[in-house]
């Protein structure tokens, strides 16, 4: 009986002093020096070069990132052409006439502010889709209809690729790219795993949909890009705190700039 009563005792004293040992802890998040954020894309199709200048915002700031304006916006290529960008004071640059040519050369030249960025970006030669079919994958599951592209990957190592799936007119937001280094020269069959997410818009496909895919070729530092933003977004980077992707702008700023070449198929759903 004495065991019991000292025992209880003990309980309770345990009880106060873990309870006496709350603390409210206040996280000083420092704030961090802002960058400029430029995301640059040129293509085969005149009016859709375009150039987005923003600036980082701290933590407990606002998410959204206004434009910058005032900038000077050029990009040349290897062959001496040189191409001024309009600012629509918005933070977009754009430029109604300019059509990247696969093969060449493109410099991004942005000067803001008194500090200059610059990135360097080799268009590769289109790659075209022979087909896209439909196929039951289960996910979840659930079995779930799922659009695959199938296409010629052209020989020698280095040839990237990313996707853009818009469904009933919808653009999926996930990030979806590979790269040749275990297909080289191969017919390629690419699963584009659509994830439900209702909230978002995105549900299950069905018979009737129509799905626009388009397949881009990039070169390797915008697949470098791409691959390390998906990786630090889905956490799969094995680092304790997430990272800013690779960028192949040069000068201190994060973005990039990308001259790609790009080929559009439709289906609908049977």
């Amino acid at each position: 009986m004495m065991k019991q009563f000292k025992l209880t005792i003990a309980l309770c004293l345990g009880i106060i002093l873990l309870s006496s040992c709350e603390k409210v802890i206040d996280i000083d998040l420092n704030n961090a020096e802002k960058k400029y954020v430029v995301e640059a894309t040129i293509s085969e199709e005149a009016g859709t070069a375009r150039v987005r200048i923003t600036q980082t915002v701290n933590f407990d700031e606002s998410n959204y990132t206004p434009g910058i304006n005032g900038a000077t916006v050029t990009i040349s290529d290897n062959l001496g052409n040189i191409y001024d960008f309009t600012d629509n004071n918005s933070g977009t640059y754009s430029h109604g006439t300019l059509v990247a040519v696969p093969g060449r050369t493109y410099t991004l030249n942005v000067q803001v502010n008194s500090e200059t960025f610059t990135a360097v970006c080799k268009m590769p030669e289109p790659v075209d889709i022979d087909s896209l079919f439909i196929t039951d994958e289960l996910l979840f599951g659930e079995y779930q209809k799922t659009v695959n592209v199938l296409f010629q990957d052209p020989p020698g190592r280095g040839n990237a690729y990313r996707f853009h799936q818009v469904v009933n007119g919808l653009k999926e937001m996930r990030i979806m790219i590979m790269n040749d280094d275990y297909s080289d020269g191969r017919l390629i069959s690419s699963t584009l795993f659509y994830f439900v997410d209702e909230d978002a818009g995105n549900v299950a496909l069905k018979s009737g949909d129509e799905v626009e895919v388009t397949l881009q070729a990039i070169d390797a530092p915008v697949y470098k890009y791409w691959f390390s933003l998906d990786r630090s977004a889905s956490g799969g980077n094995q680092q304790a705190a997430p990272s800013n992707p690779v960028s192949n702008i040069r000068g201190g700023a994060l973005g990039y700039f990308s001259a790609h070449a790009e080929r559009t198929k439709t289906i609908v759903v049977p």
